[in-house]
């Protein structure tokens, strides 16, 4: 099923996922380029916009959440570790090399920086669990899926039929060309000559159904396509910016 995130009103780019805060009492949700495209609002780490600027525009997502005092973010390796936070540390928490993030705690926001790749959004309601995973090809491929689904199983008891899941804004298959060792990589045969294209978010939703996930719904938001609304790695030959997918129990 698709679900398109909304726009919320603000000065901060947000797209929430919808309907999640009033069935889950969650916010999921990404930010976007904004409405100023002489300065968009980007929040890559790893760049070579201003410091300042860029840290500015991460305590304006801070302050867009008072309820949530702790933020985790890592760098990521588009690997398949997803890291367990047993409590909110307070502050801004950063980690290296993981691509996914679970929590029981409370006010700690998650966060994944994504251009293209997908932000897969997990909760367990009745077990009161949240996981955020980044999820590009190799990733994917890995399992990080699974090993999310698996982490929430080993600290909560949650199994994948407790788990609602949502892929959220990332680059469509129409917009994404890849070559047969992506293709062969997620299980997908490399039929004819190529090149392929490719939607990491089938192939999550997929994987998602054979794993027993109780409900999973895909975005219909694609990165490339709406580059006035988001960032693209792939459509910007790899000079774009970042936007951040977060998710997090108030």
């Amino acid at each position: 099923m698709l679900r398109a995130e909304e726009r919320v009103p603000g000065e901060v780019p947000l797209w929430r996922v919808p309907g999640w805060r009033e069935r889950f009492g969650v916010e999921a949700g990404i930010t976007g380029r904004g409405d100023d495209p002489m300065a968009p609002f980007d929040l890559g780490l790893w760049t070579d916009r201003p410091v300042g600027m860029v840290m500015q525009r991460w305590r304006a997502v801070r302050a867009a959440f008072p309820a949530c005092p702790g933020l985790v973010l890592a760098h990521q390796v588009h690997g398949n570790t997803v890291l367990w936070h047993q409590a909110n540390p307070g502050g801004w928490l950063l980690l290296e090399g993981a691509d996914g993030h679970a929590t029981a705690s409370r006010g700690l926001l998650l966060a994944v920086t994504v251009a293209d790749c997908v932000p897969v959004y997990l909760v367990a309601p009745s077990h009161g669990a949240i996981a955020l995973l980044h999820a590009g090809w190799r990733g994917t491929a890995a399992g990080i899926l699974a090993n999310g689904l698996d982490l929430l199983q080993r600290e909560t008891g949650a199994t994948p039929s407790d788990v609602i899941m949502h892929a959220g804004v990332a680059i469509s298959g129409p917009c994404y060309e890849v070559g047969a060792e992506v293709m062969t990589g997620v299980g997908r045969a490399a039929e004819g000559e190529g090149p392929w294209h490719l939607d990491i978010r089938e192939v999550l939703l997929a994987q998602a159904a054979r794993l027993g996930v109780a409900e999973a719904t895909a975005s219909s938001h694609c990165t490339a396509r709406q580059r006035s609304d988001f960032f693209s790695h792939r459509a910007s030959g790899g000079l774009d910016g970042r936007q951040v997918a977060y998710l997090a129990m108030p």
